[in-house]
């Protein structure tokens, strides 16, 4: 395995090879994505502790997008049991990934904590049982603080497990060396992700705003109120599928094992 220092215009294609690959197999990278949403609704219905396997979920999950990806950018069709794929490794990548889950989850629960620290725990309460946002509690100054320190705490924590899942997979890496690589990658070349991120920030709201004046014009706000959620969660999946780029860019692709 060797790391790539990639220049910031690579942010752009990755978005560009993301979108690409999605409009290959829209069919089944959408499928994919939306029994992805589903799993996580699904066991988010189980009080606190269906949040807390949703979270172990997410790098296994992450990973079984990534997999499609790749399948989707070489011509192939992929299966729903794609989403398995930190399931049917060997033992080794299966107990990594598990410790993956993990560790990713006390991340995440001790960004929740730092953020109740501002508001009492209504931003933490609302992630682990759901409820609706009111105008009251969106403009409360203690609950913005906790959001935007919970927003500002997640980004290295995106970080650290960004490529982990793919590393362990494809490469073998144990689950703490992969969150170390995969760290170590994003800050060497957090030029590319800042445009990749600032790329998918400009197509998203470009195209939010487009839909919305084309919806006023043609008298239908209506209509554009009820395909705006699906729309965007099709751009959410076309962001998943542009994530496997940025792996494939930034480690040596002829270093990488065959595995799926």
């Amino acid at each position: 395995m060797k790391l790539r220092i990639v220049p910031a215009k690579n942010g752009v294609i990755w978005v560009r090879q993301g979108i690409k690959t999605f409009w290959r197999q829209p069919i089944a990278m959408s499928g994919l994505f939306f029994i992805f949403m589903a799993v996580m609704s699904l066991s988010s219905l189980l009080p606190v502790i269906g949040s807390v396997i949703g979270l172990i979920l997410i790098p296994g999950a992450t990973l079984g997008l990534m997999v499609a990806s790749r399948e989707a950018s070489n011509g192939k069709f992929p299966m729903p049991s794609v989403l398995a794929s930190a399931l049917i490794a060997g033992n080794n990548r299966k107990r990594d990934m598990l410790i993956l889950g993990v560790l990713y989850t006390i991340g995440f629960v001790s960004v929740l904590a730092l953020s109740s620290l501002f508001d009492g725990g209504q931003f933490a309460k609302f992630y682990l049982f759901g409820g609706k946002f009111d105008i009251e509690t969106i403009s409360n100054s203690e609950f913005q603080s906790a959001l935007w320190l919970s927003t500002a705490l997640y980004i290295p924590l995106s970080a650290i497990f960004w490529h982990a899942p793919a590393l362990v997979h494809w490469h073998g890496v144990p689950a703490l060396k992969s969150m170390f690589f995969s760290l170590i990658a994003c800050l060497s070349n957090w030029r590319a992700f800042f445009v990749f991120m600032l790329t998918w920030g400009f197509v998203t709201t470009s195209f939010g705003l487009g839909f919305i004046v084309i919806s006023g014009l043609l008298d239908a706000p209506e209509i554009g109120t009820a395909l705006m959620l699906p729309i965007m969660l099709l751009f959410a999946a076309m962001f998943f599928t542009s994530s496997y780029f940025s792996f494939e860019d930034c480690f040596e692709k002829e270093l990488r094992s065959d595995n799926n």
